[in-house]
Parts: structure tokens; C-alpha cells; sequence
């Protein structure tokens, strides 16, 4: 087997995707919808993009998924659903620089269940990056810094760990169902995520109560389709042509972007604190990858 080198054209893909992926927090603001509704919108236009994608590409025939598979796949799907609700919630709380390190809290969380689940050995250098991480964390909240976080802010940080926890699970869900073409996997699982709000929007009644403008809804297409369709679209169609490492420390840049973004766009710089426990949290989960 040949070792795959990095192209440009990969390497172009793949920052775009994360560059999109790091804007959803700033886009999130804009948007005056409940979080259920958008991660339903965001579930729907997504999938459906990646349905046409796949059909256009050829793709759409292939062999029957197995029931049990379809439903471990849709059982991720709504798991990703419950992390985007928790997301988007955290950004409505606190800062989207610290919803969003909360968040990436999510390798951390992998990797101290790996003994567990995949059982796989917790070796002392991951155990450090771990421990890195959880002071970061700590670093993040405030509770350093005199009092801690208080009110909404708290609210917030506990949300974006929520939605770390239920993404940690769709990572690990998605690691004990190999061997199924990323498109379709994905494809399923987003259509899963924006199907499993239905039943929720119709007891709380958030199909009737939102209000949707013509500038809401571009806000929506844009959400689903760019954020969501076409962000994934780069990001799988660049992984044939660039190595694992690449791709491993690429991926950080969507937590820095998000950082930088919400300072330039949002006007929320962190403090010398947070600051550094973003590197903590960023740092260690490049660290323990390497």
C-alpha cells in the first residue's frame, strides 16, 4: 500500500470545511429560532443536500443497509441532534469562545472512556494530556478567577459540556460501525438528527411558534447547506488525499477559528485566564494525537 501524500487541493478542502465548521457559533447568533428548531432545519437541509450530493456523484444505489446497522446509525443521528441542541443553547449563554472550548472538551472524554469501551490502554501521556485538559477547563469556567462563573454563564459552560459528552458518544458510536461510505453514513445520520426533533417540536409546540422572516430563512439554507452539506462535502472529499497526521492536526483549526472569530465578529475576547486554558484544552488534545 502506497503512503498517501498531501495534495493542495485536499489540504484547500479540508481548511475550508474547518473554517465553515468554526463559524456556526457566530452564524447561531444571527439566528432568532429555538435551538430544536434549528437543529432540525440544520439535520433536514443537511442530509437532503448530501442525498442530492450522493446521487449526483452516483452514489445513491448500493446495497441494502442491514436494519440493526440503519438503527445504530439513527441512534447516532439522534445523539448528534441532542449535542447541536446543547451546542447552540451554550452559545445563547455564554460567550461562543467558551461554549465552544467547552465543547472540545469532547476528545478528552473519548479518550478517558477508550479504557472502557475500546479497551485500549490509558498510557501516561494521554493520562497528562487529560489532566492538561481538565485544568484548562477549569481555567475556562472562572472558578480561578474569583467566584467563578455565575448565572448564565455557568448555565452555558454546562451546556457546552453536555453537548461534548453527547458528542463524545457519537464518536465512539461511529467507531464501532466501520466499513459504510462516510456519505451515506452521514447522510442518515443527519437526516436522523433533524427527524428526532419532530415529535419533540410538536409537544412544545416550536412549529407554530416560530417566527420565520425572509432574512431567518436565508439565515436557515445557509445553516443547513453551507454549514452543514458543503462543509461536509469538503471534509470527506478531502480525506483521500491527505495523511492521518494532517488531517489530525488540521483539525484544530475549527476551535481556533471559532476563538478568533467570535473576538473579530463578536467583540468577545478571552482573558489572560481562559486564554490559557484554551491551550491547555487545545494543546493536549494535539499532543496526545502526536
Amino acid at each position: 500500500m502506497t503512503e498517501k501524500t498531501n495534495d493542495r487541493r485536499s489540504f484547500a478542502m479540508f481548511i475550508a470545511s474547518m473554517l465553515i465548521f468554526g463559524t456556526i457559533g457566530v452564524f447561531r447568533r444571527t439566528i432568532p429560532l429555538s435551538s430544536s428548531f434549528l437543529a432540525f432545519s440544520r439535520g433536514v437541509l443537511g442530509g437532503l443536500f448530501l442525498l442530492a450530493f450522493r446521487r449526483l456523484k452516483g452514489k445513491g444505489a448500493g446495497e441494502r443497509l442491514p436494519a440493526a446497522t440503519l438503527a445504530r446509525l439513527a441512534v447516532t443521528g439522534a445523539l448528534m441532534g441532542i449535542n447541536w441542541i446543547l451546542l447552540f443553547e451554550a452559545y445563547s449563554y455564554t460567550t461562543v469562545a467558551v461554549a465552544t472550548l467547552c465543547y472540545y472538551m469532547q476528545p478528552t472524554i473519548v479518550m478517558l472512556l477508550s479504557p472502557a469501551v475500546f479497551h485500549e490502554k490509558l498510557t501516561k501521556k494521554k493520562a497528562l494530556c487529560a489532566a492538561a485538559a481538565v485544568v484548562g477547563m477549569v481555567l475556562v469556567s472562572g472558578v480561578t478567577g474569583g467566584g467563578g462563573a455565575q448565572g448564565g454563564s455557568l448555565r452555558g459552560i454546562l451546556l457546552g459540556l453536555g453537548a461534548a459528552v453527547f458528542y463524545a458518544c457519537v464518536v465512539i458510536m461511529n467507531k464501532k460501525t466501520p466499513g459504510i461510505e462516510p456519505y451515506r453514513k452521514t447522510t442518515v445520520q443527519l437526516l436522523s438528527a433533524g427527524l428526532v426533533m419532530i415529535p419533540y417540536l410538536l409537544v412544545t409546540g416550536g412549529f407554530g411558534g416560530e417566527r420565520i422572516t425572509a432574512a431567518t430563512a436565508a439565515m436557515l439554507l445557509l445553516v443547513g447547506i453551507v454549514h452543514t452539506g458543503i462543509a461536509y462535502v469538503l471534509y470527506f472529499g478531502s480525506m483521500d488525499g491527505l495523511r492521518v497526521q494532517s488531517i489530525a492536526l488540521l483539525s484544530y483549526i475549527d476551535p481556533v477559528s471559532a476563538l478568533l472569530f467570535s473576538a473579530l465578529l463578536l467583540h468577545e475576547p478571552l482573558g489572560l485566564l481562559s486564554a490559557l486554558g484554551a491551550v491547555l484544552i487545545i494543546g493536549s488534545a494535539i499532543v496526545s494525537e502526536s
